[in-house]
C-alpha cells in the first residue's frame, strides 16, 4: 500500500496524480482518503442528464474522506466533506486545496 500524503500549499489531485507517476503506479483503489481542505471543486450529475457534470465550487474549510480509483496513472475521487453547522456535501472531486490541515490517500496498486 501507498501512502500519499498531501500537505499545506498543495492540492489534493495534482499531489497523488504526480506521486502515482514517480511510483509507476498506472491502476489502484483508493481504499481511504481523510483529512481536511480549505477549498474544493466537486461535481454532481443533474437529474434531467446524467451525462452532464454540474461544477461547484467551494472556499471554506472542509473535513474530508472518500474513496476511489486510479485508472491510466489518474485518480478518480468520489468524497463526503463535512462542513460548519453538522452538514455534509458530496460528489466527484476535481480539485482540493490544502492550506491548513492534511490529506492522506491510502492507495493500493493493483
Amino acid at each position: 500500500m501507498i501512502l500519499v500524503s498531501v500537505q499545506p500549499g498543495q492540492e489534493v489531485m495534482q499531489t497523488i496524480t504526480a506521486e502515482l507517476a514517480r511510483q509507476g503506479v498506472a491502476n489502484g483503489a483508493v481504499v481511504s482518503l481523510i483529512g481536511g481542505i480549505d477549498a474544493c471543486v466537486i461535481s454532481n450529475m443533474p437529474a434531467d442528464d446524467v451525462t452532464k457534470d454540474i461544477l461547484t465550487a467551494y472556499e471554506q474549510p472542509f473535513e474530508l474522506t472518500g474513496t476511489g480509483e486510479i485508472k491510466d496513472g489518474k485518480p478518480h475521487l468520489h468524497v463526503v466533506l463535512g462542513k460548519e453547522g453538522d452538514g455534509a456535501l458530496a460528489g466527484h472531486l476535481h480539485e482540493a486545496h490544502v492550506r491548513t490541515f492534511f490529506v492522506n490517500a491510502y492507495i493500493l496498486p493493483l
